[in-house]
């Protein structure tokens, strides 16, 4: 095996980079069901975490079909396990071992158990609006973490680099936190509207028409500073992965714009509301890939031994005394 291979270029496991791309998927395929669960009015479904009953783990006939979807919605969550559990074991046995890789992969791993416990607060607390935005944001840290360790996976260990100019890089990485804001106040929106959950669920007390307008005003600066970034990149000739990455971000923050506005003066029919949420998780990635796309990891120095070699080495072997 040669020194590159050993210790520079990060060779790759394709498993490992799968298992990683898989726990992005599916921490976003879960979003979607947990939007499912909340459009079908059954949050409730199960009254009661971690059980589903006072005297049963899973649903029961007398719950109808809102059992079935609350429920199933909780089976995924032990399918996601396996996902990020095979994960942080793949990169465990890689060799020579990633410490930052396995750190990555165990961040991911840590939010399940915590979204579950979020999970559970918001059964317990029927369904208030603020824990339910608390679970979505948790949801959008869970899927930065697994994204954060597909792209590990997929590069060397040793120092980043910045590909473009540092007045860029922050406006890039200010455009990951306005994106941000726009999922925090996104979740006051959802608070405030008749999609609670449950029938009997309460609201935030928000004014739906204000704060809908406070988050468009904040969609506005963030596609703002979106297309501020794509021009600025090609101004400078940046690397063609950064343009890509900030013209899809620009396209994607225009498609969920357009489902945004075509639920608000429709009524928020369920559908369009579910395929917000699912875009919603895309715009935020399509963030963190701006971020990222605007600096490389450079391959891992090899190793030096520090022990001087005696001049004798040179000459070869010593002949053995007659």
């Amino acid at each position: 095996m040669s020194d590159v291979s050993r210790f520079g270029e990060f060779p790759g496991k394709p498993a490992l980079s799968r298992l990683a791309l898989a726990s992005v998927v599916a921490n976003v395929l879960i979003v979607g069901t947990g939007g499912a669960v909340r459009l079908t009015k059954s949050g409730l479904g199960c009254p009661t975490w971690p059980r589903c009953t006072d005297e049963s783990y899973t649903t029961t006939p007398e719950m109808g079909i809102h059992g079935v979807i609350e429920f199933g919605n909780r089976l995924l969550t032990f399918v996601l396990a396996a996902i990020v559990i095979a994960g942080v074991i793949a990169a465990w046995q890689q060799r020579p071992r990633r410490r930052s890789l396995v750190a990555l992969a165990v961040a991911a791993a840590f939010g399940i158990p915590a979204q579950a416990v979020i999970g559970g607060i918001t059964v317990l607390t029927n369904l208030n609006p603020w824990v339910v935005g608390l679970h979505f944001l948790a949801s959008m840290a869970v899927i930065a973490a697994a994204y954060a360790f597909w792209r590990a996976a997929r590069e060397p260990d040793g120092p980043t680099r910045p590909t473009v100019p540092g007045p860029l890089r922050a406006l890039a990485g200010l455009t990951v936190g306005v994106t941000g804001l726009v999922l925090l106040v996104g979740t006051w929106v959802t608070g405030s509207g008749p999609h609670s959950g449950d029938s009997g669920a309460a609201r935030n007390g928000l004014d739906p028409e204000s704060i809908s307008q406070v988050h468009a005003d904040t969609v506005f600066l963030l596609l703002g500073l979106s297309v501020a970034l794509w021009f600025a990149l090609r101004a400078v000739a940046a690397p063609p992965p950064a343009i890509r990455a900030a013209g899809l971000l620009v396209l994607a923050e225009l498609g969920q714009g357009v489902i945004g506005f075509a639920q608000y003066f429709t009524g928020l029919p369920v559908a369009l509301v579910g395929a917000h949420m699912v875009g919603s998780c895309l715009v935020w990635l399509a963030a963190l890939a701006v971020f990222w796309s605007t600096r490389e990891r450079q391959p891992a120095a090899a190793p030096t031994s520090s022990a001087t070699p005696h001049p004798a080495d040179a000459l070869g072997p010593v002949p053995a005394a007659p």
